[in-house]
């Protein structure tokens, strides 16, 4: 996996900022110079398929080693019983950021601390032992666009009991309800 970087402009790109050219071009353009550099990671598969993993600036600062959470989420969603991942990374007085996972499980699986902990054990085996999710929380769904984009700034915010800025996008608000009534939970 890496940064998704290209040499040449394509039809789908984005073109300009209204009115702001330089910060188009400061933001685009110079990162590297001469490569379009949207920040998302990407990936290429043995048969040639692309895959886009995330935004870049989504990366988890672990007690100095970066991740992103598309790598916790992919290895979540490789067990049977979830459906669905998202993780974000909230403030820790040691490591300075930890990872927080949210799981929707598939119908029929019952939620519970001992399938919270074999989540875990999951992530150390194929991440290793530092990586391992301060916790690993069910919810019902998680809140996402109409496009079915999961939000994870809203995931974090509600989380955090913080503001969650523009809910506009937002189509299904009741899960971020339902992520801190999760964290109440967890916290009494």
């Amino acid at each position: 996996m890496g940064e998704l970087a290209l040499t040449a402009p394509w039809p789908g790109m984005t073109r300009g900022f209204w009115r702001d050219p330089d910060r188009y071009l400061e933001t685009y353009w110079r990162r590297f110079e001469g490569f379009w550099v949207h920040g998302d990671w990407a990936s290429v598969d043995a048969e040639g398929f692309w895959y886009i993993h995330g935004r870049s600036d989504d990366t988890i600062n672990v007690a100095g080693k970066r991740v992103g959470p598309a790598e916790y989420e992919s290895v979540l969603v490789s067990d049977p019983r979830v459906q669905e991942a998202a993780t974000v990374g909230v403030p820790h007085p040691v490591k300075g950021t930890v990872p927080v996972c949210f799981v929707v499980l598939r119908p029929g699986v019952t939620p519970g601390p001992g399938l919270a902990d074999e989540l875990r054990e999951r992530v150390a085996r194929e991440m290793g032992r530092p990586l391992v999710p301060e916790a690993v929380l069910f919810v019902g769904s998680l809140p996402k666009t109409r496009n079915a984009k999961i939000m994870r700034r809203v995931v974090r915010a509600a989380y955090l009991g913080e503001d969650p800025g523009d809910l506009s996008a937002l189509e299904n608000p009741e899960a971020v309800a339902e992520i801190q009534r999760v964290r109440a939970a967890q916290s009494g």
